[in-house]
């Protein structure tokens, strides 16, 4: 065999092998491209309905705030206002709803993190959650109330003189926000069913909630009935927030409208207590 002739031959076995090489290399990336999308955070998808409908459930970011989300004595369902119409209209998008207890000062990092699907929890429109989040429709009145002790209410008719009080609120709630608009001195608790404690036990003078959570939780009958609210210290609505662009917003506001129209709102409201008044049709 001549020379150029086992040149030739050396060169196409290179030739060979670097193509062989080549193949056995795009082999091995592609199982890394593949595990890459398959541990994306979210599956692609053009919309939060599409994202939800993916998963197959509406996550729910709540309190522990009757009578809108609680859970009954010796029960782990919750129901309530707002969870009786968040099944409801899990139900219309075609998947389950799971419910998740979350700290209420940690509500907008909960949604963006997408740890929750919405804030829907008796959530007063404010400055502050319509610019981090898409807000729905207005669908409730409300207003925080200042709470002491029956025994003590005679003494607590104004603002003015509860201000040397001290206030149990819900950390990063509209409570706790009304109470530092008017000077009081505060502590921060966890929700509000704690604020209640709170006073109850004696070691907060008061306590701002929600004037629907008063009517369900204080007085004659209820489980605070050494409590009751005196003064009003603003007027407010509520409203269901989604991530910032969602396109759930849409949808929630249509079934709200719908569920309304039908008289289904002004039952599940008068099941648990609240005036059909404070409604927004």
């Amino acid at each position: 065999m001549n020379k150029k002739l086992i040149a030739f031959l050396l060169a196409a076995v290179m030739v060979v092998a670097c193509f062989a090489l080549a193949a056995c290399g795009n082999k091995t990336d592609a199982p890394a491209a593949t595990d890459a999308a398959s541990t994306s955070e979210a599956p692609a998808a053009e919309s939060d309905l599409a994202y939800i409908q993916s998963k197959g459930k509406l996550v729910v970011g709540i309190t522990n705030f009757a009578p809108m989300d609680f859970q009954e004595e010796g029960s782990k369902e919750w129901v309530g206002f707002d969870a009786d119409l968040a099944r409801a209209f899990a139900k219309t998008l075609g998947v389950d709803v799971e419910f998740s207890e979350i700290e209420w000062d940690n509500k907008i990092l909960e949604l963006d993190g997408k740890t929750i699907d919405c804030v829907w929890n008796g959530m007063t429109i404010t400055d502050e959650v319509k610019s981090a989040m898409t807000v729905s429709d207005a669908y409730c009145k409300n207003a925080q109330v200042i709470v002491v002790p029956a025994d003590k209410a005679a003494d607590y008719q104004t603002a003015e003189a509860c201000k040397d009080l001290q206030f149990a609120v819900e950390a990063g709630s509209a409570g706790q926000k009304v109470a530092e608009e008017n000077g009081f001195s505060i502590t921060e608790v966890k929700d509000q069913a704690t604020a209640l404690q709170e006073v109850a036990a004696g070691t907060s003078d008061a306590a701002i909630i929600d004037l629907l959570m008063a009517g369900a939780m204080i007085g004659e009958g209820t489980g605070f009935s050494n409590l009751t609210y005196t003064v009003s210290l603003n007027s407010e609505e509520y409203g269901v927030g989604f991530r910032k662009g969602s396109d759930l917003v849409t949808y929630f506001n249509t079934f709200f409208a719908s569920e309304a129209a039908l008289g289904n709102v002004d039952k599940i409201a008068e099941q648990y207590g609240i005036s059909t008044d404070t409604i927004i049709k």
